[in-house]
């Protein structure tokens, strides 16, 4: 049996995604998803965010922004585990 790689990369959900998240997260992450010899792990860090911002809200809406880019750049959520940090016990 061989053994998969694993990738993990997440997003901290302290604003509006930009290109750096694409290029440097969500495009890399997307493509490493559809190779069957890898596991791929992505989550939404909304605990990281608590360091860059004080206010609750933009975290919140930070997370639907994230995740709907990661949705809309292809990722397909039946491939990868998709989380949000705090789910995480």
């Amino acid at each position: 049996m061989t053994d998969k790689k694993r990738v993990l990369t997440g997003i901290t959900t302290s604003g509006t995604p930009h290109i750096g998240n694409l290029a440097g997260a969500i495009l890399p992450a997307i493509n490493a998803s559809k190779d069957s010899s890898t596991n791929s792990f992505l989550f939404l860090a909304d605990y990281h965010s608590l360091i860059k911002n004080s206010k609750p809200e933009i975290t919140h809406s930070s997370s639907f922004e994230i995740a709907a880019c990661w949705l809309a750049c292809g990722l397909d959520p039946n491939e990868v585990v998709f989380y949000r940090q705090s789910d995480v016990p």
